[in-house]
């Protein structure tokens, strides 16, 4: 059996896809293109990698679109960044209701400009019922910061005599990160080379498969996503069990 047909059968695949969508402007660099141009041909690939999702009936997919650090990059590029985000929401709005897929904003939000909050607030209220995917767009987004934020909250609550510190777990403290609400990612692609999380979901990555892959975001296409889900399909999840331990769990449920 083919890596394309082992995903494509939907046996073991992961509930919660993440994707650092990375090379967008090397991608426009090789080509003699402005970076910008980058981002525009990668929008396709999020079009593309978001109907095979759906497709295969993965229920959770989230997408590292702006970081923390990119407020860093020129303000033109930033411009184009966020017009690119509004008219996407714009233009998948009816084919996101028609595939019932939910749109969800996840990150330091009240950093974007209005406009694009009040796109992502109208979005979101527009496409939640009947959902049976959820796509999270991590925008503004810095785990280090999302855990500082949750851990400043959560102190906040213990300072006021409504929680007591003792009582503070990893099940409570997730309840306070900006994916409340989300399972915790299966996988985790990253293209263009490069191997690194990037300050993307390191809570929620304790478990997470990692696939790395050369492709640039613009060039990944179905194939890519289903090597990727190919290759999640053959890892042991073991979660700090022994491989015995595992067998033995995986006899007494076959049991019941």
């Amino acid at each position: 059996m083919s890596e394309s047909s082992s995903a494509a059968d939907r046996a073991n695949l992961p509930r919660h896809v993440a994707i650092i969508m990375d090379g967008n402007g090397r991608w426009a660099k090789r080509r003699g293109l402005l970076r910008i141009r980058g981002h525009v041909a990668g929008v396709e690939s999020v079009r593309v990698v978001t109907r095979q999702a759906r497709k295969l009936g993965i229920s959770y997919l989230t997408l590292f679109a702006f970081s923390e650090e990119n407020w860093q990059r020129p303000t033109r590029e930033i411009r184009v960044l966020m017009a690119l985000l509004r008219r996407y929401l714009s233009r998948e709005l009816a084919e996101m209701q028609e595939n019932q897929i939910a749109l969800k904003a996840i990150g330091d939000l009240k950093r974007l400009p209005r406009p694009v909050q009040e796109d992502l607030a109208r979005t979101s209220a527009a496409t939640q019922e009947g959902a049976r995917m959820v796509l999270s767009l991590a925008l503004s987004y810095g785990g280090r910061t999302e855990i500082v934020q949750a851990a400043q909250a959560l102190a906040r609550e213990a300072a006021a005599g409504r929680l007591k510190p003792e009582d503070i777990d990893a099940a409570l403290f997730s309840r306070y990160l900006y994916t409340v609400g989300l399972p915790d990612p299966d996988l985790l692609i990253r293209t263009s080379g490069e191997s690194r999380l990037s300050n993307f979901l390191l809570w929620q990555s304790a478990y997470t498969e990692l696939y790395l892959t050369e492709t640039l975001w613009p060039d990944f296409r179905e194939e890519d996503f289903l090597k990727a889900l190919a290759a999640y399909q053959q890892r042991e999840r073991r979660f700090g069990l022994t491989q015995e331990q595992i067998e033995e769990q995986t006899g007494a449920n076959s049991r019941h």
